[in-house]
């Protein structure tokens, strides 16, 4: 993720500008170009594929949009993750859903998955906080290429992925790597391995 010029812009200017534009969030109401690779895009794909198994067949009242920003309210932050899970049945709570594909609310989510890029500070560091701030109980952190801080995934650095639980208001993480198999209490019944999707990244 490469940084453009500063230029301060609310984000409601932001969604309405750049709203449809995937290679752009917002933090702190500076603009954020995104320059996901091939590979990237790949390990969403994969990871999308795998949990709608689990929601075809735990959890019909979920789903993951094409398309989904989130405004974290009293701030000029929208930031749009690369793979949502979203309860259907507390959408009629949200404000912007009928106009615009927008979530404002940590109910509506039930996991987040984050694709670490190049500015993977913001992902280890920036989303955990108003992600846990704003009631998400789940949120993964897939680095298939072992780039975050040793302060995250540890020392030698190697593909990890991290998984975020909400206690209270504040997450507890578990890092896969190799062959761990990866546990969510968001869909318990999943098997899939950390290097499943490791493996999947680099195929061609």
């Amino acid at each position: 993720m490469v940084q453009t010029a500063p230029k301060f812009i609310t984000v409601d200017d932001f969604i309405a500008n750049y709203g449809d534009n995937e290679r752009y969030e917002l933090i702190d109401g500076e603009l954020f170009e995104m320059e996901p690779t091939g590979f990237h895009e790949q390990v969403g794909a994969f990871a999308g594929r795998k949990l709608n198994v689990q929601i075809d067949q735990y959890n019909p009242n979920y789903f993951i949009p094409h398309r989904c920003l989130i405004k974290l309210l009293g701030t000029e932050t929208a930031f749009r993750p690369d793979l949502i899970v979203l309860d259907k049945t507390q959408l009629a709570n949200e404000p912007l859903w009928k106009q615009e594909p927008v979530i404002t609310s940590g109910n509506s989510i039930k996991l987040i998955v984050q694709i670490v890029s190049t500015n993977w500070q913001n992902d280890y560091a920036r989303k955990v906080e108003d992600y846990a701030l704003l009631g998400v109980p789940e949120y993964w952190i897939v680095d298939y290429l072992g780039i975050g801080g040793r302060e995250y995934i540890g020392k030698p650095k190697q593909p990890t992925i991290t998984v975020c639980n909400l206690v209270g208001d504040e997450y507890q993480r578990k890092l896969f790597q190799n062959n761990d198999i990866l546990v969510s209490k968001i869909f318990p019944e999943l098997q899939l391995s950390a290097n499943q999707i490791f493996e999947f990244a680099h195929k061609i």
